[in-house]
């Protein structure tokens, strides 16, 4: 299985261009930024916060890089240290030198990563694929995990051909002009379309060839085995899945977890309400206790 690469230089430095002026614009100055080195490769991290408290670590979804978090980080890091994780295989700074295959890889990986970054124990934030890996974690790892937030998370069924097209016309959407793309934002139910910091770096990682294993579902009996205290927030009109399924899915087998539905919100989920979503992490962390 081939790994994710930039096409040739050229895309990889018209990715980064657009990537360092988005951080520039949009990422908090006290950001301390390293590489760490993991048997895929090499991880960029992004650490922001102070204290002894177990740290959110956030990790995005599918083509988003750690910038995505950006409009969380700053509420996040005001109560508990922040590592905001760019993964291997995506356009950004990461660079994968070894093919992920399973989900127990990817866990693999990012306790790799967390261990290189000093971490030993940590609240999981994820979004769409990045809330898959943060599963998968919390299974292979129960030990690591003080808490999960999920929001849209991918794990919870096949990939759907819905999905897919949803996904094609997004990118499709991207290219249209600005007043165009931002009118499309609402029929396709993509607030993405509307942040033009995002859409430059939408378009830049087209240069970009991912070699993602499809995420497989987690079945019951897995759910069952999550034990770290999770909150899960679904988008009403997600086109991952039926967010009310999932929901009762969540509710029936998950038994630390509480699943809720965020009213009007597809799979964008996570640019709907950030600083509201932000605050509610952090007081499910601190009801948690210290850690």
């Amino acid at each position: 299985m081939p790994v994710g690469e930039f096409r040739n230089n050229r895309a990889r430095e018209r990715f980064l261009t657009a990537y360092r002026e988005a951080a520039d614009r949009l990422w908090p100055s006290t950001s301390v930024d390293s590489d760490v080195e993991t048997s895929f490769g090499t991880t960029r991290v992004h650490r922001l916060g102070s204290g002894h408290n177990e740290p959110f670590v956030l990790l995005p979804g599918s083509g988003g890089p750690a910038l995505g978090w950006h409009a969380y980080v700053g509420r996040l890091a005001a109560s508990r240290p922040v590592i905001a994780i760019d993964p291997v295989g995506e356009p950004g700074p990461s660079v994968q030198t070894r093919a992920i295959g399973s989900g127990d890889e990817w866990s693999q990986w990012l306790g790799e990563t967390l261990a290189a970054a000093g971490v030993d124990r940590a609240h999981l934030i994820g979004t769409s694929y990045g809330g898959w890996i943060a599963l998968r974690h919390a299974l292979r790892a129960p030990h690591a995990v003080a808490g999960l937030a999920l929001l849209d998370p991918g794990g919870f069924g096949q990939v759907s051909p819905r999905f897919i097209a949803w996904v094609i016309a997004c990118g499709l959407a991207g290219f249209a002009p600005r007043p165009v793309r931002h009118a499309l934002a609402r029929p396709l139910r993509n607030v993405t379309l509307r942040d033009d910091d995002a859409m430059r770096l939408v378009k830049a990682s087209f240069g970009f060839r991912r070699r993602h294993v499809v995420p497989a579902p987690l079945t019951d009996e897995e759910l069952q085995r999550v034990t770290a205290p999770a909150l899960v927030l679904l988008g009403e009109h997600s086109q991952l899945y039926d967010a009310r399924e999932v929901a009762a899915r969540v509710t029936a087998h998950m038994p630390h977890a509480v699943a809720e539905i965020v009213p009007e919100a597809g799979h964008d989920l996570m640019l709907w309400h950030p600083e509201e979503f932000a605050d509610r992490i952090v007081a499910a962390a601190l009801k948690l206790g210290a850690g």
